[in-house]
């Protein structure tokens, strides 16, 4: 097998742009922020920069200075950088923030089929009943196995996992092992049936962080792994000429999008040497996507369940979104240690 072709103090330097970048951008609680610090807190893990750490700390004391927001299936993706900071620091209060978070989960959050979270947004205007898209599988179900594996809390942990087996059941096609957007339980379908590109970083890299936490002995270890292993070996069959993935994976006229290509590419990481080939082609190419001042380019906005391949297709792409700087930080981060929760 190749070894990963890298400049380790090249790697450095680029989290360092892309950490500095993220934080003079402006976040409420909600997905994007966290996505974003989720990215930092793996920054800060790989590389030991206590100012990392720092200025997550500022930014999530000054929130929590009127204590938690309305809560959300996707707000809670803040909860990584509470329970981050609950390691680096050991103040209870972050630990208390984030159980209150994992509360509404299980006691408030809306669900359907086998208790699995029905997708839900800050904003009212928008209802998706009974649907599951596979965002919910980072922003929610990853936090639980987070937080029930650090404060040994099997119902968290349990509901976590919970997530990932519904998910599997209504979003990974049987056919090409890829994972769809969304499920509707409504009508039974999967909506467009689209196999977008950041949907499976989302599903991949969820997945690789999770089997760290769970014991081999459970018996839902292997159901995650043999998900994640068949999806990364349809993943690695679709990558583009330039070593990213397009934004519907299987459309050859779609743009290659960057979050979705280092969400993936992290995912290959945690399967060792075997797909070290793919990987430094992908580490050419997100590298060629951030700019100078750390700003990472050729990232898709803020994407719904769209009609048909040809809505996602026509997605901008111009804007620094806080899932790039985010994802590309856990991809750089993983390039040089692996992660803990």
């Amino acid at each position: 097998m190749p070894a990963l072709q890298l400049d380790e103090q090249e790697i450095r330097d680029r989290i360092d742009r892309v950490v500095h970048r993220t934080f003079q951008m402006d976040f409420d609680w909600d997905w994007p922020g966290g996505v974003a610090f989720y990215g930092v807190s793996e920054a800060y893990e790989a590389t030991g920069k206590e100012e990392y750490a720092a200025r997550l700390k500022e930014w999530a004391d000054e929130q929590l200075e009127d204590g938690l927001p309305r809560l959300t299936v996707n707000a809670v993706s803040i909860g990584h950088t509470l329970l981050t900071l609950y390691k680096a620091t050991g103040d209870e209060v972050y630990k208390d923030y984030a159980v209150q978070m994992a509360e509404f989960l299980k006691h408030d959050a809306e669900r359907f089929a086998d208790g699995i979270f029905q997708h839900t947004v800050n904003s009212a205007a928008y209802n998706f009943p009974q649907q599951a898209w596979v965002d919910t599988m980072f922003m929610a179900g990853y936090f639980l196995v987070r937080i029930g594996h650090l404060l040994e809390r099997d119902d968290y942990l349990e509901d976590g996992i919970l997530q990932y087996h519904g998910h599997e059941k209504f979003l990974q096609c049987p056919r090409t092992n890829l994972y769809y957007h969304g499920w509707d339980h409504v009508s039974q379908t999967n909506m467009s049936a689209v196999f977008w590109g950041r949907g499976n970083a989302w599903a991949a890299i969820t997945m690789a962080r999770a089997l760290r936490l769970i014991q081999v002995t459970h018996p839902s270890f292997m159901v995650i792994d043999g998900s994640l292993r068949d999806q990364l070996s349809a993943l690695v069959r679709l990558q583009a000429e330039d070593g990213l993935w397009r934004t519907v994976l299987t459309d050859s006229d779609a743009y290659t999008e960057t979050s979705a290509s280092a969400g993936i590419a992290a995912a290959l990481l945690s399967r060792g040497k075997l797909y070290n080939k793919v990987v430094n082609r992908s580490i050419s190419g997100i590298l060629s996507r951030i700019a100078s001042d750390g700003s990472v380019h050729g990232v898709s906005a803020g994407t719904a369940v769209m009609r048909d391949a040809e809505g996602y297709k026509n997605v901008p792409c111009q804007r620094v979104q806080g899932w790039g700087q985010g994802l590309t930080l856990v991809f750089l981060s993983s390039l040089l240690a692996p992660q803990e929760i």
